[in-house]
């Protein structure tokens, strides 16, 4: 990676504007050569990447992919064995038994976040570098190529594999638990996922969608031209008033994001008023042989600890309650350090602003693990799970709160205090 020098500033024979999405500074770039990126030199964001074969690469992983999640969703996922009694689980299987019981939010959750959101991922990576291939192209390739980027945070396959640990380790003392097919299959989709995200970026897509004529060319601004950043596709062109569509994507525009400062306070204290109930009330209760009582994060935490499994305890510990508290106080730094327009530690602020964009989903752990005991551990007198209200306000604190990172922009804070583009 490169970090671009004061060299490579905005002249009037630029090949091309870039701006940081992280801290607005704008640039000049060339052409990237294969397997090389550019890194903004104030903040240290990357603006562009260009990696070797990336859409050829993609494409053979996109069928990987879907072949992989055909095989995760009709094979067996896992099996357990408690005092004679053979329970079996797909990978929809919590779901169904959390819709069964009630706790249907939390059911749309869990099938959206490792399902419904992977199919579509790896199904609109296929389509657009397929539709690129063809003689004629495939229609609505822009539309397709730039709500993947809405999708990308929403597939939690490794979050999900990572809750299944969870409740391998919490029953392998009292069942024999055996793994399925399903689950090497999702193991290998995550790693497809991860491969994808790396070998192919937006760039060398935009290009072959300008090389087909599909999004027209731009020619170089005029040096005096008010410029605007596409929050879509990350091209920066010409503006002709607030919030005109983008050129090449047809993405509507703004120079920040709407309203960002008041959507993320609504939205940040919606999370701090449902994590009291997330606390508070059991997000399971277990049923052994007759005997049993709720539980609730805290106390799920304890009873690792209590049975000897510290490394486990202190991963579901710093997931569910201390990434959630750290990422609520995290925004609040940004926040109130944007509002009093403060100079202080700017890029420290907005490296602290991308440790919480991507964190807040880890915390889904625990409703993952939810999800798989309850449609497990399904036995009647021998033993039950239930699901309790607790996990339905923990999810929203965890959905809630990544929706209020994604509402902050971070150029805010460079503009408040005088270093914006």
């Amino acid at each position: 990676m490169t970090a671009l020098s004061d060299s490579a500033e905005i002249s009037g024979d630029a090949t091309r504007i870039v701006e940081c999405h992280e801290c607005g500074a704008r640039y000049a770039l060339g052409r990237l050569e294969p397997g090389t990126s550019a890194a903004c030199r104030r903040c240290g964001a990357v603006l562009a990447r260009m990696p070797v074969n990336a859409l050829e690469r993609a494409v053979a992983l996109a069928i990987g992919g879907l072949l992989l999640i055909v095989i995760a969703n009709v094979m067996p996922f896992m099996s357990m064995k408690i005092s004679g009694r053979v329970q079996q689980a797909d990978l929809i299987t919590g779901s169904i038994a959390l819709y069964d019981q009630g706790i249907w939010p939390l059911a749309i959750v869990v099938v959206l976040t490792t399902v419904v959101t992977p199919l579509l991922k790896l199904s609109g990576v296929l389509y657009v570098l397929i539709g690129l291939r063809l003689p004629k192209p495939l229609p609505m390739l822009p539309l397709v190529f730039r709500w993947l980027e809405v999708l990308r945070p929403w597939a939690m396959i490794e979050v999900y594999l990572l809750g299944v640990f969870v409740a391998y380790v919490k029953l392998i003392d009292l069942a024999t638990i055996e793994i399925g097919i399903a689950f090497w299959a999702l193991t290998a989709l995550m790693l497809v996922m991860v491969l994808i995200e790396i070998v192919l970026s937006p760039e060398p897509v935009w290009e072959a969608m300008e090389r087909r004529g599909i999004v027209r060319i731009l020619p170089p601004p005029e040096p005096d031209a008010p410029l605007m950043r596409c929050e879509a596709c990350s091209l920066v062109a010409p503006v002709h008033g607030h919030g005109s569509p983008c050129p090449r994507c047809g993405a509507a525009r703004h120079a920040r994001k709407p309203d960002s400062i008041a959507r993320t306070w609504a939205l940040l204290l919606t999370g701090v008023i449902l994590y009291i109930p997330a606390n508070v009330y059991p997000v399971m209760t277990v049923i052994s042989f007759g005997s049993g009582a709720p539980d609730t994060i805290l106390s799920g935490v304890e009873e690792l600890a209590a049975a000897g499994m510290w490394p486990l305890a202190l991963l579901v510990f710093f997931a569910s309650i201390t990434v959630p508290v750290l990422k609520i106080l995290g925004i609040i730094i940004l926040l109130i350090t944007t509002q009093r327009g403060s100079h202080w530690r700017l890029r420290d602020r907005t490296v602290l602003y991308r440790i919480v964009e991507t964190i807040g989903r880890w915390s889904m752990i625990d409703v993952f693990m939810i999800s798989i005991l309850v449609g497990l551990v399904q036995l009647q007198a021998v033993a039950t799970i239930s699901p309790g209200v607790g996990a339905i306000a923990f999810c929203a604190v965890v959905i809630i709160t990544m929706i209020a990172a994604s509402c902050f922009d971070p150029r805010l804070m460079w503009d408040a205090a005088g270093e914006g583009s």
